[in-house]
């Protein structure tokens, strides 16, 4: 099928696309412009079905669509505006990737502050997602390093924002999934850095008591801090895991031969495995992810301190096999990620019993703290423990015990992450995110018109009006 083109745009073609999840795939008229002068024409210029803004593709579920309208790609949007050595700032367009700018800025001495577990993510996509890292509980999410936007809007035009400047634009951006306009450039904080190590101190936890008292002890001491869980334990292992503190390594930690600026700095990431094309649905399943599960807790040394590991090995893991989301099948994967605040550890608790009680296989179960929350009516994180699970989306059953974990999240004040879901029931948006309308006041005036479409947005009715 071939969509009506509305300019002459020879980059534009007719592109089925999904999420990094691979559930709900829908076709759109892809834009790929190489000019910030292009991108903003294509927001001015959305047809009926609207338009949204796509990076490297990595929320997981349909923030990134567009079913019938618009998609642009902001992959051409990729240069380095200006390098503020003395602040520790970059200013850089949207397109630009968190990979690309470690492979620029680390030999520089320099770390983005806040980084996912995946360096393929595209700056206005850290930013529409507002996304957070292993240190959250000490650096906040992406949003909170952002000096400076530049954000292109249908009702507002080309609009420039801050935490002090136009702070409500700024904040409904932060988190807005794409939905105030397309991100053009942001100037962003980074850290200084003496080597491209860290130094990981690890331990084995038993069980889940042990695993969330030994969090909360070490939280205020560590920078990085996070936990892999078996969810097909049971029992008395119910919740064994093994935790993970982190700290950027100085150059005096390395080893002598290693202590050269060149090397200290040197970032090389091991990432050639491919993924095969194709993989049987049914791979991964509950006996070989508990074959996985008890091989990787094993393995584990009970405890281990000061052993220095590649930042790339340590914050981007599956970064190491492209394409790692094919080994799921066709069908697919769900991402799951809730926060719940503390003092419901009771909820926590039960979350991962149903778990292990269901044999839900989650290949990938990660367990993190999160630290105060930002202004960002739609950003995620929030003070508690953040939950992330990666599912097989054929599992019989699934979508029923994730709703009824949803319910058990709102019912204990927490919410899901909208960059990775792709099933959440619409009538449990507003509980889960009570300041949904005054985002909805911000959007309405930066495009009344409501031309920023998604398919997310269509699924939960983030665009409709309070009295709709």
């Amino acid at each position: 099928m071939q969509v009506e083109e509305r300019t002459n745009d020879r980059s534009a073609s007719d592109t089925l696309l999904t999420g990094w999840g691979r559930t709900a795939p829908s076709r759109a008229r892809l834009l790929r412009p190489d000019a910030t002068v292009e991108a903003a024409k294509a927001v001015r210029q959305a047809g009926a079905r609207g338009v949204v803004a796509r990076g490297l593709a990595r929320s997981y579920g349909d923030a990134a669509q567009n079913a019938g309208g618009d998609v642009v790609s902001t992959l051409g949007l990729d240069r380095l505006l200006g390098l503020d050595q003395e602040r520790g700032r970059a200013r850089v367009e949207a397109g630009v990737s968190l990979d690309w700018l470690m492979h620029t800025l680390v030999p520089l001495g320099w770390w983005p502050v806040v980084t996912p577990g995946t360096r393929q993510v595209t700056v206005g996509g850290a930013i529409a997602s507002d996304i957070h890292g292993k240190g959250h509980h000490r650096d906040g999410s992406f949003a909170c390093h952002v000096e400076r936007l530049v954000l292109e809007t249908p009702g507002l035009g080309t609009v420039v924002a801050s935490p002090e400047e136009n702070p409500e634009v700024f904040w409904a951006t932060a988190g807005g999934m794409g939905l105030t306009g397309l991100v053009l450039e942001a100037t962003i904080e980074l850290l200084p850095i003496e080597t491209s190590m860290i130094r990981v101190d690890s331990q084995r936890c038993a069980d889940l008591d042990t695993l969330m008292a030994r969090m909360v002890e070490t939280e205020a001491g560590a920078h990085y801090s996070v936990a892999w869980i078996d969810c097909l334990a049971g029992g008395r292992s119910l919740g064994r895991s093994v935790l993970e503190l982190g700290e950027h390594a100085l150059r005096d930690e390395l080893p002598p031969a290693q202590r050269s600026t060149g090397r200290a700095l040197s970032f090389a990431p091991f990432d050639r495995a491919v993924a095969p094309p194709w993989c049987p649905s049914g791979l991964l399943n509950r006996w070989s992810v508990a074959a996985f599960n008890e091989v990787w807790y094993r393995k584990s040394p009970e405890r281990a301190e000061g052993h220095l590991v590649p930042a790339a090995a340590f914050f981007h893991p599956l970064d190491l096999v492209q394409g790692w989301n094919r080994i799921y099948g066709r069908r697919g994967f769900i991402q799951y990620q809730a926060v719940v605040p503390d003092g419901a550890e009771a909820t926590l608790r039960s979350m991962i019993e149903t778990l292990s009680a269901a044999h839900c296989a989650s290949f990938l179960a990660v367990l993190k703290r999160f630290g105060p929350a930002d202004p960002g009516p739609l950003s995620f994180p929030r003070p508690g423990w953040t939950l992330a699970l990666d599912v097989p989306a054929g599992v019989p059953g699934l979508r029923p015990l994730l709703d009824d974990l949803d319910t058990r999240v709102v019912d204990a004040g927490g919410r899901v992450y909208l960059a990775k879901d792709s099933r959440l029931r619409p009538d449990l948006l507003e509980a889960m995110y009570p300041d949904l309308d005054r985002w909805r006041a911000v959007r309405d005036r930066l495009d009344p018109h409501h031309h920023l479409q998604s398919d997310l947005a269509r699924r939960l009715g983030l665009l409709d009006s309070p009295t709709s």
